[in-house]
């Protein structure tokens, strides 16, 4: 998963933002008349990625399944996840469209479908053709991974045919939005395949350094997949409450910004704050207090527990971060968000490297808690710096601390 996730990131590489900014600040000088054309290119350029990438992992498949993935699998589940790119960038690109319109409801029902259809999917594969090996096993989520995909750019493309032909305006031919989509989208694509290459890195590094601590592979493979597979869903699934409304923020800086409306965005990002911080608090006491209990009951018998608690004290720091860099990309501070992650990478990288052969599973924790606390900080550093905002540590820290 992680490979295909650096895949899907060449394959969108950051047409969401690119169309999500362009459209709002149309919008925002009354240029309605111009969406069109501009999602017209958005449109283009996205498939022309998507088919990109799809290209190359389909034919990179092998390499990468005897080189990185330890020859766990075959390529026929990479081939088979690679299909769905051409269709993720699209989406992707509508949703951006979808964003700037204040239109997510749309976007939302069909994210909803596709979470039903791919579990209805896999579960009918599973269960009817019951594989035999975890070759089979893999093949089939994959499948039916793709297949959703599919279904839900298929409600998404009618969604969004039946919205763009409410703007009774033509296509505007004069305006050329190609180079103002390379303005945004270069950057952000750069340094998202530098970032996504390095996660990617790090993913793969991980268990072939918890092997250099004396432990076997399958035992380095299970302990981290019990982590990211099993305890890191868990405590970021709140998280959906947070990006819910975390990725409508980009455009609404956007507006702002377009505007030069500094009243309206320290006062937005006050508020914004506040709230994210007492639901962070919130859920992190939750996690803390009934670890045990939470584990028992979605991870019966599995001892997760205790990698629960370790890791609670996170989601303040992870549910804010996202708040943050999604305010900043409203900004315009894409690539400074972009440069922190990067730098973050780098750091995790080098700590994976020298601690993990010498703390085992305890160092992976390390890391983690590191890597979250540089990337939070920094990111708040920049906020600070851009805005006139001040730390409210009274409604941001003592009270939710307290509660």
């Amino acid at each position: 998963m992680y490979v295909y996730m650096f895949f899907v990131t060449i394959s969108c590489s950051g047409i969401n933002l690119a169309m999500s900014k362009i459209i709002s600040e149309q919008i925002a000088y009354n240029q309605e008349n111009s969406i069109k054309t501009a999602i017209k290119k958005g449109i283009f350029y996205s498939l022309i990625m998507g088919l990109l990438a799809f290209i190359i992992l389909f034919f990179s498949s092998p390499f990468i399944c005897e080189n990185w993935l330890h020859g766990k699998i075959s390529p026929i589940s990479l081939k088979i996840i690679s299909i769905s790119l051409p269709f993720i960038s699209v989406s992707n690109c509508i949703n951006g469209y979808f964003s700037a319109r204040r239109n997510v409801k749309k976007t939302a029902i069909c994210q909803v479908i596709e979470q039903i259809f791919k579990i209805c999917f896999i579960c009918f594969l599973l269960n009817v053709l019951v594989p035999s090996t975890i070759e089979d096993t893999c093949i089939y989520i994959v499948l039916g991974n793709t297949l959703s995909e599919i279904l839900s750019f298929v409600f998404l493309l009618l969604f969004y045919y039946l919205d763009i032909n409410k703007i009774r305006s033509k296509f505007d031919r004069n305006n050329n939005f190609s180079k103002q989509i390379f303005r945004i989208t270069f950057p952000i694509a750069f340094t998202s395949y530098i970032r996504s290459g390095l996660s990617t890195l790090k993913q793969i590094l991980i268990p072939i350094r918890l092997e250099k601590s004396g432990i076997s592979c399958e035992h380095a493979l299970s302990e981290y997949g019990a982590i990211n597979g099993m305890v890191m869903p868990l405590i970021l699934f709140p998280c959906n409450f947070i990006s819910s409304f975390s990725s409508l923020l980009i455009p609404e800086f956007s507006y702002l910004n377009a505007k030069k409306d500094k009243s309206k965005i320290n006062f937005a990002i006050l508020k914004i704050l506040k709230f994210s911080f007492i639901f962070s608090f919130l859920i992190m006491g939750i996690f803390w207090c009934f670890s045990n209990e939470l584990s028992n009951i979605i991870y019966p018998k599995s001892e997760l527990s205790i990698f629960v608690k370790i890791l609670s004290p996170l989601i303040i720091l992870m549910y804010i971060d996202n708040i943050v860099d999604s305010i900043l990309k409203g900004l315009d501070k894409q690539v400074s968000v972009m440069g922190v992650n990067i730098l973050d990478l780098f750091i995790s990288i080098s700590f994976i490297y020298f601690l993990l052969p010498v703390k085992g599973i305890n160092g992976y924790f390390i890391v983690l808690f590191i890597s979250e606390f540089f990337n939070g900080f920094i990111s708040f550093f920049i906020l600070l710096k851009e805005t006139d905002v001040k730390i409210d540590f009274l409604n941001w820290i003592l009270k939710p601390c307290i509660s």
